[in-house]
């Protein structure tokens, strides 16, 4: 509805909620810092991409998270440090230490190291964070990244494998994704540990406190799925006070980034931007959504949705920078937020 004489837009959010995987949603986390420089944000950050590997804990969605939004991402892989050396990793590599398909480089395993020795302390990931997100967010006083959770959990991935006598087995995200390339087909994905844990401190309070929760275009399965299903979390966009809008990472029936197209269908939802806001559904109904995105390529999906009761806006979704990331997300935000009527 265009502003007019007898409404009024309505006033930026104060107080705003991303909840996001690593690349993709740092991406999108840098549109929102520009749509909304004032803003307080917070970033849930998916934590079951974590897995220990040669002692180490490694968060890759949270220190992708961090590198970015601090600027000390590589730009041109989208993780990983920028100006990274691999001498480390040459060593391991060199004892035959396992596993080697997972590079770790020498500026990276600083972060790690710090992790593992505060987690071997009794510090919770939450507080570890905290301390990782003071050097990296010095800049940025009024963002916050929180892990979803302070307990373990691990997304796995079932998967068809016909050199075992049963014919499957299952693998933790990370080797399905760098060391396999998602080229083994899926059977299940399995989030362990998820029923016992308990969102991180802060987040409840964040989502309850929010004037606008935003779902970035991460991973719909193992980026944005595992933090919907910590207890407590779903629940609390369900009775948020603030609008709920997603925005699809899958255009023209593919993802920009990563695997979506090879989870899915392990999960039962179609590879479109109309099947994931069926997934996660309007809150009118028993999903989380009061606003869907997708991208003006999607146009068809956008009128279906909205006739089964989803309202869904088209627009160009490509984040291929900040300034039009924040066209898009400011746009969402106006469309669940539409102008209300003047005094």
């Amino acid at each position: 509805m265009p502003a007019d004489e007898s409404t009024t837009p309505q006033p930026a959010p104060r107080r705003i909620v991303v909840l996001a995987g690593g690349v993709g949603g740092s991406r999108f986390t840098r549109g929102v810092l520009a749509a909304w420089p004032q803003a307080e944000v917070t970033v849930i950050a998916n934590t079951a991409d974590d897995i220990t590997l040669h002692g180490l804990r490694i968060c890759p969605d949270i220190d992708t998270m961090l590198y970015t939004l601090g600027g000390g991402i590589d730009e041109a892989k989208g993780w990983g440090r920028r100006d990274e050396g691999w001498l480390i990793g040459e060593e391991l590599a060199a004892y035959g230490a396992e596993p080697t398909w997972f590079g770790l480089g020498d500026r990276d395993i600083a972060t790690h190291l710090v992790r593992t020795q505060m987690l071997g302390n009794g510090y919770p990931l939450s507080q570890v964070t905290e301390v990782l997100a003071a050097r990296w967010l010095a800049d940025l006083p009024r963002l916050r990244v929180l892990p979803m959770t302070d307990d373990r959990v691990e997304t796995h991935v079932l998967i068809t494998d016909s050199d075992t006598a049963s014919g499957r087995r299952a693998v933790h995200f990370q080797e399905f994704w760098v060391r396999l390339h998602a080229a083994p087909a899926v059977e299940q994905v399995v989030f362990v540990g998820i029923e016992q844990a308990s969102p991180a401190p802060g987040v409840l309070d964040a989502l309850a406190e929010a004037d606008l929760i935003l779902l970035a275009p991460s991973n719909p399965v193992v980026s944005i799925g595992p933090i919907l299903a910590v207890p407590g979390i779903r629940g609390a966009l369900r009775t948020a006070g603030a609008p709920v809008v997603g925005f699809s990472g899958i255009l023209g029936g593919a993802p920009v980034l990563g695997m979506a197209d090879k989870l899915l269908p392990a999960i039962g939802v179609e590879v479109s931007a109309a099947g994931v806001g069926r997934h996660y559904g309007p809150r009118s109904g028993t999903g989380i959504l009061d606003a869907w995105l997708v991208d003006a390529a999607d146009e068809a999906a956008a009128a279906t949705l909205a006739a089964e009761g989803l309202p869904t806006l088209p627009m160009p979704l490509l984040m291929t920078d900040p300034a039009a990331t924040a066209r898009f997300v400011t746009a969402g935000a106006a469309f669940a937020r539409p102008p209300r009527p003047a005094a």
